[in-house]
């Protein structure tokens, strides 16, 4: 059985979709924080069990008959995120699970100032002291592009600090990714990157941008400082726009710079690039 953590949430719930195409649902189950929000899913014959990272009793029940779990990264700044990670590790391993599969974080290494990195890195290692195979998805950013380009669509501008090379993809292919991972015979061990093959800055997507509406899309490098109090001035809390500053100074070091074919592999396809994403949120 393939048992997948925040089947509630977007990636885990679309990646659910993804392995009910794959395997039977019988070998399909879901470890959720609230079971009436995945009826849906025991509808369709997977076993839905309550579980949260804060409950590992509970944990161990959901876990149990698994031979895999996906464990899906937490994001809620305000809690301890490794510590609700060891949890879950804990619980698979008690629960006798063959093989963890993890949502990690593209460019996860320890000079990375993006903080997400250093929680990623630290659940990798548990990971590998656990006595258990495990194989970590290092997620390239597969968020709307509009989080990080802001309403370029509306002013005409990119204006966002200065950036790097990013293989951005979309969440659809990384959830369509995962389930070949867990539903594949063969497995990956370790870190992998699922990115684009190819990574884009800020002026590559002015450029695609431009193209899409017929009119010049500017990109404009605005001073980190500036850039911040910007946000705080929009509504921004100070604290998140800190937080989304060292992303771009992640961007700008080369830390999200690596492409990997890896998820065209896993796809037999060519994931869906920045062009098509753009075009789609121009439609919309």
């Amino acid at each position: 059985m393939i048992v997948v953590t925040g089947a509630t949430g977007g990636l885990g719930g679309a990646t659910v979709e993804h392995l009910l195409q794959r395997v039977p649902a019988e070998r399909i189950g879901v470890s959720v924080r609230d079971v009436g929000r995945a009826r849906h899913l025991a509808d369709r014959g997977v076993r839905v069990r309550q579980g949260s990272y804060e409950d590992p009793a509970g944990l161990r029940e959901s876990f149990e008959g698994a031979e895999q779990v996906l464990l899906v990264s937490g994001n809620d700044p305000t809690a301890d995120i490794v510590r609700l990670h060891g949890n879950a590790i804990e619980a698979a391993a008690a629960a006798g699970v063959q093989r963890i599969v993890y949502t990690s974080q593209h460019g996860a290494t320890p000079d990375n100032p993006y903080p997400p990195a250093r929680m990623h890195l630290a659940t990798e290692a548990m990971l590998a002291d656990a006595g258990i195979a495990w194989t970590s998805l290092r997620n390239a950013a597969y968020g709307p592009l509009d989080e990080v380009l802001g309403p370029w669509s509306r002013t005409g501008t990119i204006a966002q600090p200065a950036d790097g090379p990013v293989p951005y993809i979309d969440r659809a292919d990384v959830a369509e990714g995962t389930a070949v991972v867990l539903a594949a015979d063969h497995h990956h061990e370790g870190p992998v990157t699922l990115s684009a093959p190819t990574a884009a800055t800020f002026d590559d997507l002015a450029e695609i941008a431009s193209r899409l509406i017929g009119r010049t899309v500017e990109r404009v490098v605005v001073d980190d400082e500036r850039w911040i109090a910007d946000q705080v001035a929009s509504g921004v809390p100070p604290e998140a726009a800190g937080f989304m500053l060292t992303w771009h100074q992640a961007a700008r070091a080369g830390h999200f710079a690596e492409a990997d074919p890896l998820l065209s592999e896993l796809l037999g396809r060519e994931p869906r690039n920045v062009a098509e994403r753009l075009a789609d949120g121009i439609a919309g």
